[in-house]
């Protein structure tokens, strides 16, 4: 009785999914804009003062966010997702020892990718793809933004364990915090001092570490379980739990990471052969690239905001609950992937002209990237939620599967084999093909989880 009274009492059990979803979605997005706007905000005053090769470099130097990310999410989901599956199983004193080793896991990743960035970090650049011009502005930019690498890890992974705690506002809070002070010191450091791509990297830096100070304040007054100096040992059957149920997200973001590089090499070894040569599509495709990052932060930011609903209904057996969630927030994405698929054919010059000026062939090849390469976009929520959905259940190797639809098994291909047929048109008309056979998938695996959900299974 007192275990189902704790159930019970959750709000995650009770309360209206809509007015959950509103809860945890809201705060999850902007949170996601907020890291969004630390390389948007770079991109626009980069692009007004430094030019086109600082837009390329940022372009150059962005794996390292998204691997940053990966490893931040690898950790961040997974100790978010065991701890609430623990809680709907009434298991407190296993969830805290999950929240603990996923504190120390965020800290030691952090501080370990930052080495190896800043030791190898020329073979780095040119592996992104950077040419002969663009290499100094990635360098300059680069090396300064490795050092925030750790407070980047810390901030992105404890934002999900704080939510996971019922304190989504604040993990919002978290982001929104380092993100204004950047978008403060963004303007003051590249042309009041002068500094260049330089003051938009130590910018971001200082952001980033107000944010993770706001993260790390927030752990001793952990709301669901006490975190110890005890439990912030890594156990190594906390570390294999949460790698099980953070690896879906973070194979997402390594597989946007790996097309990523191999989008840029793409596109300078045939953006030679055409008329744009191989600096506009390099530039131009960093600025999509952003933009399309803010329609994937309301995306994953919805998609993280049913994790605590999916996870702890689906531990308690609730499983009704589960299947409405998970259609809410699928009705919730596709309108949003909507609005931004009509905002990029019919507005891509408008857009791009916001990251600053450019040459009539830098606009055009941006135009036709936005129209073409974002065809169906309309499509493309289905499959982060989908991937979230499964790793909020407990399924983790489901969960892995769907992050790699799109980018590994459709879209990296697709980029490597279709221009040598098309040219540089071939890497537009990937992502469409890809978008498109991904939501089937997602849509189908997703369908019939939900109809089998809680139905004895049949050996």
């Amino acid at each position: 009785m007192g275990q189902a009274g704790t159930v019970e009492g959750n709000p995650l059990w009770y309360e209206p999914i809509g007015k959950l979803l509103l809860r945890f979605a809201v705060p999850s997005i902007i949170s996601f804009l907020v890291s969004a706007l630390y390389n948007i905000v770079d991109q626009i005053f980069i692009g007004q003062g430094v030019g086109m090769l600082g837009n390329a470099a940022t372009n150059v130097a962005f794996p390292l966010t998204t691997i940053s990310t990966s490893i931040a999410l690898l950790i961040g989901v997974g100790a978010a997702s065991n701890f609430n599956l623990e809680q709907g199983r009434g298991n407190r004193e296993r969830a805290g020892q999950i929240a603990g080793s996923g504190i120390a896991m965020l800290a030691l990743s952090g501080i370990a990718l930052a080495a190896a960035v800043l030791l190898f970090l020329n073979p780095l650049l040119l592996l992104f793809g950077a040419t002969e011009e663009v290499l100094p502005y990635a360098q300059s930019y680069t090396g300064i933004t490795a050092f925030g690498i750790p407070l980047l890890i810390f901030t992105t992974g404890g934002s999900h364990m704080i939510r996971a705690d019922g304190s989504p506002r604040y993990a919002m809070y978290c982001m929104l915090s380092g993100a204004l002070l950047n978008t403060v010191l963004d303007p003051l450091f590249i042309f009041r001092l002068d500094m260049g791509i330089a003051g938009a990297a130590l910018a971001t830096v200082l952001g980033q570490a107000v944010s993770a100070g706001m993260a790390i304040s927030y752990f001793p007054r952990f709301r669901s379980v006490r975190i110890t100096w005890r439990l912030l040992r890594p156990r190594g059957d906390c570390m294999r739990a949460i790698a099980a149920l953070g690896a879906a997200a973070c194979f997402n973001q390594l597989a946007m990471t790996l097309v990523q590089i191999t989008m840029n090499n793409t596109l300078t070894f045939y953006g030679a052969l055409s008329d744009y040569g191989q600096n506009i599509p390099l530039a131009c495709v960093g600025v999509i690239s952003k933009v399309n990052v803010v329609l994937m932060a309301f995306i994953i930011g919805t998609a993280q905001g049913c994790q605590p609903i999916c996870g702890f209904n689906y531990g308690a057996k609730n499983y009704p609950r589960v299947k409405k969630t998970y259609l809410t927030a699928a009705a919730v994405v596709t309108a949003i992937s909507t609005a931004a698929f009509l905002c990029f054919q019919i507005f891509p010059r408008q857009i791009v002209a916001i990251f600053g000026e450019g040459s009539e062939a830098y606009f055009h090849f941006a135009e036709r990237y936005f129209r073409i390469y974002m065809m169906l976009v309309f499509l493309n929520g289905i499959q982060p939620l989908t991937a979230n959905f499964f790793t909020s259940i407990g399924k983790a190797k489901m969960g892995i599967l769907m992050s790699m639809t799109r980018q590994i098994l459709f879209l990296l291909p697709l980029i490597v084999i279709f221009p040598r047929f098309f040219g540089i048109d071939g890497v537009m008309y990937a992502g469409p093909i890809a978008d498109g056979v991904a939501a089937l998938l997602s849509a189908f695996l997703a369908g019939r989880e939900l109809h089998d959900m809680g139905k004895p299974r049949t050996v």
